[in-house]
């Protein structure tokens, strides 16, 4: 009798396999991504400036949904090539020597988790990644060539088509230096999101620990806004954060207002990360490079603050699409001129499958004693998607 029980289980499981492996062997789907870069960085110090040509090279695999689960891989690699490695890398190689690039050469599994998604509820297991609200505090950093993810579970709940929830616990911060940098953790992250008749609000509470036995908790509350009405938008947004470790408490401010002329769009914002006993607001998780100017000054706030007036165009030309930014930089504390930014690029689609694109930044530094120097960057620029 148990003989029997057991061979109908096996039968059973067998035959769901099969239809499993028949349904994936069908709806799967695989995907490539590939960049070419080259980028180029020329600091007023004593460092040599710097180049890179580098490749990065993503491999990703989707099964077909079985019975609402799925399941994803993806590898990532990034190459130097053709030699082209006169560059700080952040790991070691030609570090005091050159000016620093932030791709060092890594093969890693960028990915590998199972959803499940039921109704107006998805659950998702695994290396991941995770973004929230315009990566301003939770992002991929997907400019890099060795982007960043998460080991998390994360929950989502679309309650209606105004209200959605999530809720993430991560193990471990894997971060764009390649593994030797990636840090375990015991972050929570809560986002709640309504959209009302004036736009969308965003209530947030993102509780970071680095798992390394020292008390630094960095606990973060906020609010954001952001909307459009005819031709207009603006967005505005107000954080808390407390920092265990030094004990201190700042606050983050955001406000940007813009105008769509048609073909071209403008934009003018402000944005302070406070500062509290020498010590900045900070966002470790976030995709920095998005924010307070392309040349990375200020990937980490400085001990006296940020304020960040900007000014941006953006629009369609020549058959591809340009942004062109104006940044003045000055310190939260004290008076501080922390200097000033010019950003601009150009994307055009090539084809279905590849584009290329231009990016430069150059940065003037304000006063002296900020530890801040004139910095030039340029990015060149080509991607394949299959």
């Amino acid at each position: 009798m148990k003989f029997t029980k057991v061979a109908v289980l096996i039968t059973a499981t067998l035959a769901s396999t099969s239809s499993f492996v028949t349904l994936a062997s069908t709806d799967s789907k695989t995907s490539l991504n590939m960049n070419l870069r080259y980028e180029s960085v020329d600091q007023d110090n004593a460092l040599k400036d710097a180049s890179a040509l580098t490749l990065s090279t993503r491999l990703n695999y989707k099964t077909a949904s079985y019975n609402g689960f799925t399941g994803v891989v993806e590898f990532e690699d990034s190459r130097v090539i053709a030699g082209q490695d006169d560059y700080n890398n952040t790991n070691g190689m030609n570090a005091g020597v050159y000016s620093v690039i932030a791709d060092p050469e890594s093969t890693e599994l960028d990915q590998a988790y199972v959803q499940y998604s039921a109704d107006k509820f998805t659950a998702k297991v695994g290396r991941q990644i995770i973004t929230l609200d315009g990566h301003r505090f939770v992002g991929h950093v997907g400019w890099r060539q060795d982007r960043q993810t998460f080991d998390a579970a994360s929950f989502m709940y679309k309650g209606s088509d105004k209200f959605s929830a999530s809720y993430s616990y991560i193990a471990k911060r894997n971060r764009i230096f390649a593994e030797a940098k990636d840090v375990d953790s015991k972050d929570h992250l809560l986002n709640l999101s309504y959209k009302t008749s004036i736009g969308k609000l965003v209530g947030y509470a993102y509780l970071l620990d680095a798992d390394n036995g020292v008390d630094d908790g960095l606990d973060t509350f906020g609010v954001s806004l952001t909307g459009k009405k005819d031709k207009f938008s603006y967005a505005a947004e107000f954080a808390t954060q407390s920092n265990d470790a030094a004990d201190a408490d700042t606050n983050y401010m955001m406000l940007e207002g813009g105008y769509n002329f048609g073909k071209v769009t403008a934009k003018l914002g402000y944005e302070l990360l406070g500062s509290d006993k020498g010590v900045g607001f900070a966002t470790p998780l976030a995709t920095a490079h998005k924010f307070n100017g392309w040349a990375d000054q200020f990937l980490g706030t400085p001990g006296v603050g940020l304020q960040d007036v900007y000014a941006t165009l953006a629009g369609k030309v020549f058959g591809g699409k340009f942004a062109v930014t104006y940044h003045d930089f000055s310190a939260d504390e004290g008076s501080a001129d922390l200097g000033s930014e010019i950003d601009a690029l150009f994307v055009k689609g090539l084809s279905k499958n590849f584009k290329a694109g231009m990016k430069l930044a150059s940065y003037s530094a304000g006063d002296a004693g900020t530890g801040k120097v004139d910095t030039d960057k340029v990015w060149l620029f080509l991607s394949a998607s299959f």
